[in-house]
Protein backbone atom coordinates (compact mmCIF):
# COMPACT_ATOMS: atom_id res chain seq x y z
CA UNK A 1 0.00 0.00 0.00
CA UNK A 2 3.10 2.09 1.04
CA UNK A 3 4.41 1.91 -2.59
CA UNK A 4 1.05 2.58 -4.25
CA UNK A 5 0.81 5.87 -2.32
CA UNK A 6 4.16 6.58 -3.11
CA UNK A 7 3.42 5.92 -7.20
CA UNK A 8 0.26 8.19 -6.77
CA UNK A 9 1.96 10.83 -5.48
CA UNK A 10 5.17 10.98 -7.62
CA UNK A 11 2.04 11.03 -10.46
CA UNK A 12 0.61 13.95 -8.74
CA UNK A 13 3.80 16.03 -8.62
CA UNK A 14 2.81 18.40 -11.31
CA UNK A 15 -0.12 19.62 -9.47
CA UNK A 16 1.47 19.42 -6.01
CA UNK A 17 3.79 21.64 -7.84
CA UNK A 18 1.25 24.07 -9.37
CA UNK A 19 -0.38 24.45 -5.74
CA UNK A 20 2.63 24.96 -3.67
CA UNK A 21 4.17 27.63 -5.94
CA UNK A 22 0.27 29.23 -6.28
CA UNK A 23 0.82 29.52 -2.39
CA UNK A 24 3.96 30.61 -2.36
CA UNK A 25 3.44 33.22 -4.85
CA UNK A 26 0.56 34.46 -3.26
CA UNK A 27 2.56 35.27 0.30
CA UNK A 28 5.54 36.53 -1.61
CA UNK A 29 3.36 39.35 -2.68
CA UNK A 30 1.44 39.64 0.97
CA UNK A 31 4.96 39.60 2.71
CA UNK A 32 7.28 41.52 0.27
CA UNK A 33 4.59 43.29 -2.00
CA UNK A 34 6.77 46.26 -3.01
CA UNK A 35 9.55 43.90 -4.40
CA UNK A 36 7.63 41.14 -5.11
CA UNK A 37 5.20 42.90 -7.82
CA UNK A 38 7.54 43.03 -10.75
CA UNK A 39 8.43 39.61 -10.40
CA UNK A 40 4.94 37.79 -9.77
CA UNK A 41 4.57 37.59 -13.26
CA UNK A 42 7.66 36.07 -14.08
CA UNK A 43 7.41 33.95 -11.09
CA UNK A 44 3.58 33.06 -12.72
CA UNK A 45 5.32 31.76 -16.11
CA UNK A 46 8.03 29.56 -13.87
CA UNK A 47 5.11 28.05 -11.85
CA UNK A 48 3.41 27.29 -15.39
CA UNK A 49 6.48 26.04 -17.15
CA UNK A 50 8.03 24.22 -14.29
CA UNK A 51 4.45 21.95 -13.97
CA UNK A 52 5.12 21.28 -17.94
CA UNK A 53 8.60 20.27 -17.18
CA UNK A 54 7.35 17.57 -15.17
CA UNK A 55 4.63 16.54 -17.53
CA UNK A 56 6.06 16.14 -20.69
CA UNK A 57 7.77 13.16 -20.56
CA UNK A 58 4.73 11.66 -19.31
CA UNK A 59 2.95 12.22 -22.88
CA UNK A 60 3.24 8.88 -24.40
CA UNK A 61 3.49 6.83 -21.06
CA UNK A 62 1.32 4.21 -19.84
CA UNK A 63 -2.29 4.85 -18.61
CA UNK A 64 -2.12 4.36 -14.89
CA UNK A 65 -5.33 4.80 -12.17
CA UNK A 66 -3.88 6.54 -9.02
CA UNK A 67 -5.52 7.10 -5.56
CA UNK A 68 -7.36 4.20 -5.56
CA UNK A 69 -8.93 5.28 -9.02
CA UNK A 70 -9.96 8.78 -7.98
CA UNK A 71 -7.22 10.40 -10.75
CA UNK A 72 -5.44 8.94 -13.79
CA UNK A 73 -3.10 9.88 -16.11
CA UNK A 74 -2.94 9.41 -19.64
CA UNK A 75 -1.47 10.57 -22.95
CA UNK A 76 -4.76 12.28 -23.34
CA UNK A 77 -4.88 13.96 -20.02
CA UNK A 78 -1.08 14.49 -20.66
CA UNK A 79 -2.03 16.12 -23.86
CA UNK A 80 -4.96 18.13 -22.09
CA UNK A 81 -2.89 19.80 -19.18
CA UNK A 82 -0.11 21.14 -21.30
CA UNK A 83 -2.22 22.35 -23.37
CA UNK A 84 -4.17 24.06 -20.43
CA UNK A 85 -1.30 25.38 -19.12
CA UNK A 86 0.30 26.87 -22.51
CA UNK A 87 -2.91 28.71 -22.73
CA UNK A 88 -2.35 30.22 -19.24
CA UNK A 89 0.90 31.19 -20.16
CA UNK A 90 -0.29 32.95 -23.16
CA UNK A 91 -2.82 35.20 -21.42
CA UNK A 92 -0.17 35.88 -19.17
CA UNK A 93 2.06 37.51 -21.53
CA UNK A 94 -1.28 39.28 -23.07
CA UNK A 95 -1.74 40.71 -19.82
CA UNK A 96 1.79 41.86 -18.99
CA UNK A 97 0.77 45.14 -19.90
CA UNK A 98 -2.82 46.06 -18.30
CA UNK A 99 -0.90 44.40 -15.12
CA UNK A 100 2.04 46.97 -14.98
CA UNK A 101 -1.05 49.53 -15.58
CA UNK A 102 -2.12 48.49 -12.36
CA UNK A 103 1.42 49.43 -10.66
CA UNK A 104 0.87 53.27 -10.52
CA UNK A 105 -0.34 53.03 -7.36
CA UNK A 106 0.90 51.47 -3.94
CA UNK A 107 0.58 47.95 -4.23
CA UNK A 108 1.32 46.52 -0.73
CA UNK A 109 -0.38 46.50 3.22
CA UNK A 110 1.91 49.35 3.76
CA UNK A 111 0.03 51.70 1.01
CA UNK A 112 -2.15 54.31 2.43
CA UNK A 113 -6.05 52.65 3.24
CA UNK A 114 -7.24 55.87 1.58
CA UNK A 115 -5.41 55.86 -1.37
CA UNK A 116 -7.04 52.38 -2.62
CA UNK A 117 -10.12 53.65 -4.77
CA UNK A 118 -8.26 56.22 -6.44
CA UNK A 119 -8.53 56.57 -10.45
CA UNK A 120 -5.51 55.56 -12.21
CA UNK A 121 -4.15 58.44 -14.91
CA UNK A 122 -3.51 55.66 -17.19
CA UNK A 123 -6.63 53.76 -17.16
CA UNK A 124 -10.32 53.75 -17.46
CA UNK A 125 -10.72 51.00 -14.98
CA UNK A 126 -10.03 51.82 -11.47
CA UNK A 127 -7.76 49.13 -9.58
CA UNK A 128 -7.12 48.28 -5.86
CA UNK A 129 -4.17 48.02 -4.37
CA UNK A 130 -1.87 44.56 -4.94
CA UNK A 131 -4.25 43.84 -8.22
CA UNK A 132 -1.73 42.42 -10.30
CA UNK A 133 -0.26 40.00 -7.80
CA UNK A 134 -4.49 38.93 -6.92
CA UNK A 135 -4.79 38.07 -10.80
CA UNK A 136 -1.73 36.14 -10.98
CA UNK A 137 -2.65 34.01 -8.19
CA UNK A 138 -6.21 33.72 -9.30
CA UNK A 139 -4.97 32.30 -12.65
CA UNK A 140 -2.70 29.94 -11.29
CA UNK A 141 -5.11 28.19 -8.80
CA UNK A 142 -7.76 28.30 -11.82
CA UNK A 143 -5.17 26.23 -13.70
CA UNK A 144 -4.80 23.54 -10.71
CA UNK A 145 -8.28 22.91 -10.78
CA UNK A 146 -8.55 22.48 -14.78
CA UNK A 147 -5.31 20.28 -14.79
CA UNK A 148 -7.06 18.16 -11.82
CA UNK A 149 -10.51 18.17 -13.48
CA UNK A 150 -8.98 16.77 -16.68
CA UNK A 151 -7.03 13.79 -14.48
CA UNK A 152 -10.03 12.97 -12.84
CA UNK A 153 -10.88 9.24 -12.89
CA UNK A 154 -14.24 9.67 -10.71
CA UNK A 155 -17.41 11.71 -10.86
CA UNK A 156 -17.03 13.46 -7.14
CA UNK A 157 -13.62 14.26 -7.63
CA UNK A 158 -14.17 15.55 -11.09
CA UNK A 159 -16.67 17.91 -9.82
CA UNK A 160 -14.72 19.11 -6.92
CA UNK A 161 -11.43 20.02 -9.30
CA UNK A 162 -14.67 21.63 -12.03
CA UNK A 163 -15.96 23.91 -8.70
CA UNK A 164 -11.96 24.72 -7.47
CA UNK A 165 -11.61 25.90 -10.71
CA UNK A 166 -14.83 28.11 -11.49
CA UNK A 167 -14.94 29.68 -8.07
CA UNK A 168 -11.28 31.70 -8.95
CA UNK A 169 -13.30 32.39 -12.78
CA UNK A 170 -16.20 33.85 -11.17
CA UNK A 171 -13.53 36.13 -9.25
CA UNK A 172 -11.84 36.95 -12.05
CA UNK A 173 -14.49 37.84 -14.41
CA UNK A 174 -15.55 40.64 -11.55
CA UNK A 175 -11.83 41.56 -11.45
CA UNK A 176 -12.17 44.93 -12.13
CA UNK A 177 -14.84 45.46 -9.24
CA UNK A 178 -15.24 49.41 -9.19
CA UNK A 179 -16.51 48.89 -12.62
CA UNK A 180 -19.79 48.20 -13.20
CA UNK A 181 -19.82 46.11 -16.17
CA UNK A 182 -17.16 43.61 -14.77
CA UNK A 183 -19.57 43.55 -11.55
CA UNK A 184 -22.35 42.76 -13.24
CA UNK A 185 -19.99 39.99 -15.57
CA UNK A 186 -18.82 38.34 -12.58
CA UNK A 187 -22.51 38.21 -10.97
CA UNK A 188 -23.78 36.83 -14.39
CA UNK A 189 -21.13 34.22 -14.42
CA UNK A 190 -21.78 33.13 -10.83
CA UNK A 191 -25.25 33.04 -11.06
CA UNK A 192 -25.65 30.93 -14.36
CA UNK A 193 -22.66 28.46 -13.14
CA UNK A 194 -24.13 27.76 -9.91
CA UNK A 195 -27.27 26.73 -11.81
CA UNK A 196 -25.16 24.29 -14.36
CA UNK A 197 -22.77 22.75 -11.32
CA UNK A 198 -26.65 22.26 -9.81
CA UNK A 199 -27.49 20.81 -13.41
CA UNK A 200 -24.13 18.91 -13.11
CA UNK A 201 -24.28 17.48 -10.02
CA UNK A 202 -27.90 16.42 -10.28
CA UNK A 203 -26.87 14.72 -12.82
CA UNK A 204 -23.94 13.02 -10.97
CA UNK A 205 -26.48 11.97 -8.03
CA UNK A 206 -28.68 10.30 -10.50
CA UNK A 207 -26.00 8.24 -12.03
CA UNK A 208 -24.94 7.29 -8.28
CA UNK A 209 -28.43 6.25 -7.11
CA UNK A 210 -29.00 4.19 -10.54
CA UNK A 211 -25.84 2.88 -11.32
CA UNK A 212 -24.41 2.62 -7.65
CA UNK A 213 -21.04 3.65 -8.70
CA UNK A 214 -19.21 6.97 -9.54
CA UNK A 215 -16.03 5.85 -10.96
CA UNK A 216 -15.06 5.51 -14.82
CA UNK A 217 -14.02 1.94 -15.04
CA UNK A 218 -17.15 0.38 -13.50
CA UNK A 219 -19.12 2.96 -14.59
CA UNK A 220 -18.49 1.99 -18.28
CA UNK A 221 -18.49 -1.92 -17.80
CA UNK A 222 -21.81 -1.25 -15.87
CA UNK A 223 -22.91 0.27 -19.67
CA UNK A 224 -21.06 -1.75 -21.84
CA UNK A 225 -22.54 -5.10 -19.93
CA UNK A 226 -26.26 -3.75 -19.29
CA UNK A 227 -28.37 -1.36 -20.81
CA UNK A 228 -29.20 2.08 -19.23
CA UNK A 229 -31.98 2.92 -17.45
CA UNK A 230 -33.96 6.11 -17.64
CA UNK A 231 -32.50 7.88 -14.88
CA UNK A 232 -29.20 7.15 -15.92
CA UNK A 233 -29.82 8.77 -19.70
CA UNK A 234 -31.83 11.58 -18.09
CA UNK A 235 -29.08 12.05 -15.61
CA UNK A 236 -26.28 11.47 -18.22
CA UNK A 237 -28.34 14.21 -19.98
CA UNK A 238 -27.57 16.40 -17.25
CA UNK A 239 -24.25 16.36 -17.33
CA UNK A 240 -23.96 17.09 -20.94
CA UNK A 241 -26.17 20.56 -20.06
CA UNK A 242 -23.49 21.61 -17.28
CA UNK A 243 -20.55 20.35 -19.91
CA UNK A 244 -22.35 22.79 -22.39
CA UNK A 245 -22.29 25.82 -20.01
CA UNK A 246 -18.66 25.54 -19.17
CA UNK A 247 -17.57 25.79 -23.27
CA UNK A 248 -20.41 28.53 -23.66
CA UNK A 249 -22.42 26.54 -26.25
CA UNK A 250 -26.09 26.94 -27.52
CA UNK A 251 -28.78 26.72 -26.20
CA UNK A 252 -26.17 27.02 -22.42
CA UNK A 253 -24.70 30.17 -24.33
CA UNK A 254 -26.25 33.13 -22.92
CA UNK A 255 -23.81 34.25 -20.19
CA UNK A 256 -20.29 34.29 -22.95
CA UNK A 257 -21.09 37.35 -24.63
CA UNK A 258 -21.76 39.95 -21.63
CA UNK A 259 -19.35 37.88 -19.57
CA UNK A 260 -16.47 38.55 -22.38
CA UNK A 261 -17.70 42.10 -22.79
CA UNK A 262 -18.19 43.09 -19.33
CA UNK A 263 -14.67 41.19 -18.20
CA UNK A 264 -11.44 42.90 -17.84
CA UNK A 265 -9.92 41.83 -21.77
CA UNK A 266 -6.87 39.94 -20.12
CA UNK A 267 -9.43 37.86 -18.44
CA UNK A 268 -11.85 37.32 -21.33
CA UNK A 269 -8.52 35.84 -23.08
CA UNK A 270 -7.77 33.84 -20.34
CA UNK A 271 -11.59 32.29 -20.60
CA UNK A 272 -11.43 31.89 -24.59
CA UNK A 273 -8.59 29.79 -24.31
CA UNK A 274 -7.68 27.79 -20.70
CA UNK A 275 -11.00 26.87 -19.37
CA UNK A 276 -12.73 26.26 -22.91
CA UNK A 277 -9.91 24.22 -23.52
CA UNK A 278 -10.30 22.01 -20.29
CA UNK A 279 -13.84 22.15 -20.72
CA UNK A 280 -14.12 20.46 -24.00
CA UNK A 281 -10.78 18.19 -22.88
CA UNK A 282 -12.57 16.89 -20.02
CA UNK A 283 -16.13 16.60 -21.92
CA UNK A 284 -14.16 14.68 -24.90
CA UNK A 285 -13.18 12.60 -22.12
CA UNK A 286 -16.44 11.99 -20.02
CA UNK A 287 -18.29 11.29 -23.27
CA UNK A 288 -15.74 8.50 -24.77
CA UNK A 289 -14.69 7.20 -21.60
CA UNK A 290 -17.68 6.09 -18.95
CA UNK A 291 -20.37 6.94 -21.17
CA UNK A 292 -18.90 5.26 -24.74
CA UNK A 293 -21.16 2.43 -24.45
CA UNK A 294 -24.20 4.83 -24.13
CA UNK A 295 -22.89 6.49 -27.86
CA UNK A 296 -26.00 6.03 -29.48
CA UNK A 297 -27.93 7.93 -26.90
CA UNK A 298 -25.76 10.85 -26.57
CA UNK A 299 -24.53 11.31 -29.87
CA UNK A 300 -27.71 12.95 -30.97
CA UNK A 301 -27.84 15.07 -28.33
CA UNK A 302 -24.34 16.49 -29.11
CA UNK A 303 -25.09 16.72 -32.74
CA UNK A 304 -28.45 18.89 -32.17
CA UNK A 305 -26.20 21.48 -29.81
CA UNK A 306 -23.35 21.13 -32.56
CA UNK A 307 -25.55 22.65 -34.87
CA UNK A 308 -27.02 24.94 -32.63
CA UNK A 309 -23.59 26.85 -31.30
CA UNK A 310 -22.48 26.88 -35.19
CA UNK A 311 -25.56 28.46 -35.72
CA UNK A 312 -26.14 30.84 -33.10
CA UNK A 313 -22.31 31.58 -33.50
CA UNK A 314 -22.97 32.26 -37.49
CA UNK A 315 -25.76 34.43 -37.29
CA UNK A 316 -25.93 36.61 -33.53
CA UNK A 317 -22.23 37.82 -34.20
CA UNK A 318 -23.74 39.58 -37.56
CA UNK A 319 -24.83 42.72 -35.85
CA UNK A 320 -22.26 43.29 -33.19
CA UNK A 321 -20.41 46.27 -32.41
CA UNK A 322 -18.54 45.37 -29.84
CA UNK A 323 -15.23 43.13 -30.65
CA UNK A 324 -14.91 41.72 -27.79
CA UNK A 325 -18.94 40.51 -27.75
CA UNK A 326 -18.01 39.41 -31.70
CA UNK A 327 -15.13 37.16 -30.32
CA UNK A 328 -17.82 35.90 -27.85
CA UNK A 329 -20.13 34.83 -30.11
CA UNK A 330 -17.33 33.52 -32.41
CA UNK A 331 -16.34 30.85 -29.72
CA UNK A 332 -19.61 29.59 -29.32
CA UNK A 333 -19.46 28.59 -33.03
CA UNK A 334 -16.11 27.14 -33.08
CA UNK A 335 -17.21 25.16 -29.32
CA UNK A 336 -19.82 23.85 -32.02
CA UNK A 337 -17.63 22.80 -34.72
CA UNK A 338 -15.29 21.09 -32.24
CA UNK A 339 -18.45 18.97 -31.16
CA UNK A 340 -18.62 18.11 -34.34
CA UNK A 341 -15.76 16.14 -33.50
CA UNK A 342 -16.89 14.63 -30.91
CA UNK A 343 -20.09 13.80 -32.33
CA UNK A 344 -17.98 11.44 -34.56
CA UNK A 345 -17.72 9.33 -31.23
CA UNK A 346 -14.72 7.31 -32.41
CA UNK A 347 -10.52 8.07 -32.38
CA UNK A 348 -10.71 10.14 -35.46
CA UNK A 349 -13.33 12.57 -33.98
CA UNK A 350 -11.06 12.89 -30.64
CA UNK A 351 -8.42 13.66 -32.59
CA UNK A 352 -9.61 15.95 -34.70
CA UNK A 353 -11.03 17.94 -31.86
CA UNK A 354 -7.24 18.06 -30.09
CA UNK A 355 -6.23 19.50 -33.37
CA UNK A 356 -8.90 22.18 -33.45
CA UNK A 357 -8.81 22.65 -29.95
CA UNK A 358 -5.12 23.26 -29.90
CA UNK A 359 -5.20 25.67 -32.93
CA UNK A 360 -8.27 27.48 -31.65
CA UNK A 361 -6.33 28.18 -28.48
CA UNK A 362 -3.33 30.00 -30.20
CA UNK A 363 -6.20 32.11 -32.48
CA UNK A 364 -8.34 33.29 -29.50
CA UNK A 365 -5.24 34.34 -27.67
CA UNK A 366 -4.21 36.00 -30.24
CA UNK A 367 -7.35 37.83 -31.73
CA UNK A 368 -8.08 39.57 -27.80
CA UNK A 369 -4.13 40.42 -27.65
CA UNK A 370 -4.63 42.19 -30.71
CA UNK A 371 -8.00 43.95 -28.74
CA UNK A 372 -5.43 45.00 -25.89
CA UNK A 373 -3.68 46.90 -28.37
CA UNK A 374 -7.17 48.88 -28.86
CA UNK A 375 -5.92 51.71 -26.63
CA UNK A 376 -6.34 55.69 -27.58
CA UNK A 377 -5.14 58.17 -24.69
CA UNK A 378 -4.89 56.04 -22.12
CA UNK A 379 -8.17 54.15 -22.42
CA UNK A 380 -8.85 50.99 -24.31
CA UNK A 381 -11.77 50.96 -26.62
CA UNK A 382 -13.52 47.88 -27.60
CA UNK A 383 -15.67 49.28 -30.64
CA UNK A 384 -14.96 47.79 -34.12
CA UNK A 385 -15.46 50.90 -35.67
CA UNK A 386 -12.54 52.52 -33.82
CA UNK A 387 -10.59 49.92 -35.81
CA UNK A 388 -11.14 52.15 -39.49
CA UNK A 389 -8.00 52.90 -41.15
CA UNK A 390 -6.00 50.60 -38.83
CA UNK A 391 -3.84 49.40 -42.36
CA UNK A 392 -2.75 53.12 -43.05
CA UNK A 393 -2.12 54.51 -39.27
CA UNK A 394 -0.94 50.98 -37.85
CA UNK A 395 -0.03 48.35 -40.60
CA UNK A 396 1.94 45.67 -39.01
CA UNK A 397 -1.03 45.64 -36.25
CA UNK A 398 -4.09 45.48 -39.30
CA UNK A 399 -2.17 42.52 -41.12
CA UNK A 400 -1.66 40.45 -38.10
CA UNK A 401 -5.51 41.12 -36.86
CA UNK A 402 -6.36 40.51 -40.67
CA UNK A 403 -4.69 37.04 -40.21
CA UNK A 404 -6.23 35.67 -37.22
CA UNK A 405 -9.51 37.04 -38.27
CA UNK A 406 -9.13 35.43 -42.01
CA UNK A 407 -7.87 31.91 -39.80
CA UNK A 408 -11.16 32.16 -37.74
CA UNK A 409 -13.16 32.14 -41.10
CA UNK A 410 -11.31 28.95 -41.34
CA UNK A 411 -9.99 30.66 -44.80
CA UNK A 412 -6.91 28.61 -46.10
CA UNK A 413 -3.87 28.27 -45.71
CA UNK A 414 -3.89 29.31 -42.15
CA UNK A 415 -4.54 27.03 -39.11
CA UNK A 416 -8.22 27.44 -38.79
CA UNK A 417 -8.99 26.25 -41.97
CA UNK A 418 -7.04 22.75 -41.23
CA UNK A 419 -8.74 22.86 -37.58
CA UNK A 420 -12.06 22.88 -39.66
CA UNK A 421 -11.12 20.79 -42.01
CA UNK A 422 -10.09 17.85 -39.87
CA UNK A 423 -13.38 18.15 -37.63
CA UNK A 424 -15.02 18.14 -41.16
CA UNK A 425 -13.42 14.78 -42.13
CA UNK A 426 -13.91 12.81 -38.87
CA UNK A 427 -17.80 13.78 -39.42
CA UNK A 428 -17.93 12.45 -42.90
CA UNK A 429 -15.76 9.41 -41.42
CA UNK A 430 -18.66 8.85 -39.22
CA UNK A 431 -20.80 9.28 -41.90
CA UNK A 432 -22.50 12.13 -40.54
CA UNK A 433 -22.01 13.85 -43.64
CA UNK A 434 -25.35 16.26 -43.25
CA UNK A 435 -23.62 17.70 -40.02
CA UNK A 436 -20.66 18.61 -42.12
CA UNK A 437 -22.42 20.19 -44.64
CA UNK A 438 -24.03 22.39 -41.98
CA UNK A 439 -20.77 23.15 -40.75
CA UNK A 440 -19.52 24.55 -43.73
CA UNK A 441 -22.84 26.38 -44.41
CA UNK A 442 -22.22 28.20 -40.72
CA UNK A 443 -18.81 28.36 -41.72
CA UNK A 444 -19.17 30.61 -45.12
CA UNK A 445 -22.05 32.59 -42.88
CA UNK A 446 -19.96 33.38 -40.05
CA UNK A 447 -17.03 34.55 -42.55
CA UNK A 448 -19.23 37.58 -43.20
CA UNK A 449 -18.47 39.26 -39.69
CA UNK A 450 -14.67 37.97 -39.93
CA UNK A 451 -14.27 39.88 -43.69
CA UNK A 452 -16.15 43.12 -41.90
CA UNK A 453 -13.45 43.64 -39.28
CA UNK A 454 -10.70 43.32 -42.29
CA UNK A 455 -13.04 45.93 -44.52
CA UNK A 456 -12.85 48.48 -41.67
CA UNK A 457 -9.37 48.53 -41.35
CA UNK A 458 -8.36 48.61 -45.00
CA UNK A 459 -11.60 50.76 -46.43
CA UNK A 460 -12.64 53.19 -43.86
CA UNK A 461 -11.50 56.26 -43.38
CA UNK A 462 -8.62 56.48 -40.74
CA UNK A 463 -8.79 57.39 -37.29
CA UNK A 464 -6.78 58.86 -34.56
CA UNK A 465 -3.61 56.41 -34.20
CA UNK A 466 -3.59 54.10 -31.28
CA UNK A 467 -0.79 54.27 -28.43
CA UNK A 468 1.95 52.23 -28.46
CA UNK A 469 1.94 48.64 -27.31
CA UNK A 470 2.17 48.83 -23.30
CA UNK A 471 4.56 46.01 -22.90
CA UNK A 472 6.85 43.97 -24.93
CA UNK A 473 5.84 40.21 -23.13
CA UNK A 474 2.10 41.59 -24.56
CA UNK A 475 4.18 41.79 -28.55
CA UNK A 476 5.56 38.39 -27.89
CA UNK A 477 2.10 36.47 -26.70
CA UNK A 478 0.51 37.97 -29.67
CA UNK A 479 3.64 36.67 -32.25
CA UNK A 480 3.96 33.64 -30.69
CA UNK A 481 0.26 32.88 -31.25
CA UNK A 482 0.58 34.59 -35.16
CA UNK A 483 3.51 32.32 -35.88
CA UNK A 484 1.15 29.06 -34.87
CA UNK A 485 -1.92 30.66 -36.96
CA UNK A 486 0.50 31.35 -40.14
CA UNK A 487 2.95 28.75 -40.35
CA UNK A 488 1.36 25.84 -39.25
CA UNK A 489 0.63 24.36 -42.45
CA UNK A 490 4.04 24.16 -42.75
CA UNK A 491 4.65 21.37 -40.60
CA UNK A 492 1.30 19.95 -39.00
CA UNK A 493 2.64 16.48 -38.46
CA UNK A 494 4.16 16.71 -34.90
CA UNK A 495 0.70 18.32 -33.70
CA UNK A 496 -1.28 15.81 -35.99
CA UNK A 497 0.66 12.95 -34.52
CA UNK A 498 0.65 13.69 -31.04
CA UNK A 499 -3.13 14.61 -30.95
CA UNK A 500 -3.54 11.21 -32.79
CA UNK A 501 -1.32 9.13 -29.97
CA UNK A 502 -3.66 11.12 -27.37
CA UNK A 503 -7.08 10.00 -28.89
CA UNK A 504 -5.59 6.03 -28.87
CA UNK A 505 -4.72 6.28 -25.38
CA UNK A 506 -8.31 7.62 -24.57
CA UNK A 507 -10.34 5.44 -26.35
CA UNK A 508 -8.23 1.88 -25.51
Amino acid sequence: MGDISMLSLRLLLPELYLGVMALFLLMTAVLFCKRACNAMLFGALFTLFGTAFFLWPRLDAQALIIFNGMFASSGFIVFAQLLILAAAALSILLAAGWLKEGEWQPACAEADPGDEMEFSEKSSVRLRAGRPSEFLVLVLLAVLGMVLMVAANDLLTLYLALEMSSLSLYVLAAFARDDAKSSEAGLKYFVLGALASGMLLFGMSLIYGFAGTTGFAPLSMLFAAHAASKGIIVGMVLIIIGFCFKISAAPFHMWAPDVYEGAPTPVTAFFAAAPKAAALALFTRVMLGPFDPLVGQWQQVVIFISIASMAVGALAAIMQTNIKRLLAYSSIGHAGFMLMGLAAGNTGGAQALLIYLVLYVFMSAGAFGCVLLMKRGGHYTEDIRDLAGLGHTHPVRAAVLAAFMFSLAGIPPLAGFFGKLYVVLAAVSAHLVWLAVIGVITSVVSGYYYIKVVKIMYFDDPREPFDAPSSRLLVIGIGIAAVVTLLFFLWPTPLVAQAKIAAGALLH
